[in-house]
């Protein structure tokens, strides 16, 4: 049922607006779809405005018509079941894009993070890099990445099962977390890597942080079926500068990650 809510306008319960367009003769010229008057888009958009995820009940007609500037006497049943019509599809979408927004939310968040431990994973790592590299170029205010590599994941898989190892994994990943600024960012970068950026810090802070995290993991066993498992990481650090892309940042870090577990060896 169409309802005349406007002179010339008439407003559909699907949400359609319908300009009736009359010529001088009386005859009338087709209808045609279009916006709303501007009336009733200043009083949809003001009762959009207010709303927040948590929609709450129409307000009035009464109310409506004075966002919409029309006079108790065009508050006719007609316009008022109008206006009704309206605020309630305007509650109906306003619902629905809250939900929408708690599901795109929901589905961000799954896509940036590990499907196993609680950090990033490494795409979502690699942008964070990206936007670390891009500040750094703008401001000349370098920040620093860390590169981990677990020492002899696979003998604790083989020693004491898969579900051992990704206990090691899920520890080394809190451990990491738990002692890194707010502002840092954790990732695994995937199978026994992770990755950790330092905003602004320094070579000097990085590598004070990297050995302090490494040494942390190395004094934490992992406790499993009543055995201690003792870990330990390799780690390398590079700090940069924005004159180099995220990719190379972390490629040099990973390169240093790799000649300090070389060197280990050869001790060994």
């Amino acid at each position: 049922m169409a309802i005349q809510l406007f002179a010339g306008f008439w407003y559909l319960p699907d949400g359609v607006w319908m300009k009736i367009e009359r010529t001088q003769s009386g005859r009338t010229n087709a209808a045609k779809p279009v916006r709303a008057p501007d009336q009733a888009a200043q009083a949809a958009q003001a009762y959009g405005a207010a709303g927040t995820e948590q929609a709450s009940a129409p307000p009035p007609a009464g109310d409506i018509a004075t966002i919409a500037g029309l006079t108790e006497a065009d508050l006719t049943p007609k316009v008022r079941q109008a206006l009704d019509l309206l605020m309630t599809e305007v509650q109906r979408m306003r619902e629905e894009l809250g939900q929408a927004r708690h599901r795109i939310n929901y589905l961000e968040k799954l896509a940036d993070e590990d499907t196993l431990v609680p950090v990033a994973n490494r795409r979502a790592f690699v942008r964070e890099m990206s936007r670390m590299v891009a500040y750094a170029e703008r401001y000349g205010d370098g920040s620093s990445v860390l590169y981990f590599d677990i020492n002899g994941f696979k003998e604790i898989n083989d020693q004491h099962g898969h579900a051992a190892g990704d206990a090691a994994l899920r520890q080394i990943a809190e451990l990491l977390a738990e002692n890194v600024r707010e502002s840092d960012i954790v990732g695994r970068l995937g199978g026994d890597e992770f990755g950790v950026i330092l905003a602004q810090a320094s070579p000097e802070v990085a590598a004070e942080k990297a050995a302090s995290l490494s040494a942390l993991i190395a004094t934490t066993p992992l406790d499993w079926e009543g055995t201690a498992i003792t870990l330990s990481v390799s780690y390398g650090v590079y700090s940069f500068s924005g004159k180099e892309d995220a990719g190379e940042a972390l490629q040099r870090a990973d390169q240093a990650m790799y000649a300090q577990k070389n060197s280990r060896a050869v001790g060994d």
